[in-house]
């Protein structure tokens, strides 16, 4: 739930998340990266190649950006250019309640966030063993989400073991690592990766593949609790599918 009562008037996103986010409290921005998928509004290039001398053109009262999103030399430009940034920085689920509550008190909104629903256990194979998902963010090479990724805390929320995820924020993975022993499916976001029929087929060679939405994954903001929700419910459906489930699942 939030109030509007704007002091900010003019703010630039350069997050799609923000952008969702500042349209759910009545606070469109002025503008926003084509990424946004807003093209009603101004576009000033994307996440990683803001058009600075455009944005400063537009004078706006505030920028926002995201650590994890935007680059910091265009953070520092912009911030040489005299333009105020608030740096957001969620790297997990617990980082978003805090970051948007202080994004909410700098532009002038009143905002509660709504409660996250209940953490799941950990999805269990029938063996006992916990289930491992693979969940590949790119290919050539294979990359996949870490554990300081808002992600794959997001997954883990919902039970999900994410294979590699101790290796970093992003790991880069090689042959070794894509054994079929590894993991037991593979849930690939439509996001960053646009994959291809021809790519999930590649992956299905590893493991039983399923099609997750990315922008739940990875988009957070006053879209969390509900994306949570429908993530748990697209992996459920998904692990329902293997030939040998996970115990207990309430499998249609």
């Amino acid at each position: 739930m939030s109030v509007n009562t704007l002091r900010v008037v003019r703010i630039v996103s350069l997050v799609p998340s923000v952008t969702e986010t500042l349209a759910a409290w009545g606070a469109d921005p002025v503008a926003c990266t084509r990424y946004c998928e807003r093209p009603d509004l101004e576009h000033i290039g994307g996440t990683k190649n803001p058009d600075v001398d455009a944005i400063a053109e537009m004078q706006p009262d505030l920028v926002v950006a995201d650590r994890e999103e935007n680059r910091k030399e265009d953070y520092d430009a912009l911030v040489a250019a005299g333009i105020e940034v608030e740096a957001l920085h969620i790297a997990s689920l617990r980082d978003v309640e805090p970051e948007l509550s202080r994004l909410a008190a700098r532009i002038g909104v009143s905002w509660t966030a709504e409660p996250l629903p209940p953490r799941r256990d950990a999805f269990r194979l029938a063996s006992g063993g916990a289930l491992r998902a693979f969940v590949p963010i790119w290919r050539r090479p294979y990359m996949t989400i870490g554990a300081q990724t808002y992600g794959a805390s997001l997954l883990a929320w919902c039970g999900v073991d994410v294979a590699f995820s101790d290796r970093g924020a992003y790991p880069t993975l090689d042959a070794d690592d894509l054994s079929p022993e590894r993991f037991d499916i593979v849930l690939a976001p439509t996001e960053p990766y646009r994959w291809r029929q021809r790519h999930l087929d590649e992956l299905s060679e590893l493991a039983p593949t399923h099609v997750i939405d990315g922008q739940d994954l990875f988009w957070w903001g006053t879209r969390t609790p509900a994306a949570i929700a429908r993530v748990a419910a697209a992996t459920t459906r998904a692990l329902c599918q293997l030939n040998a489930p996970p115990a207990p699942l309430l499998c249609p």
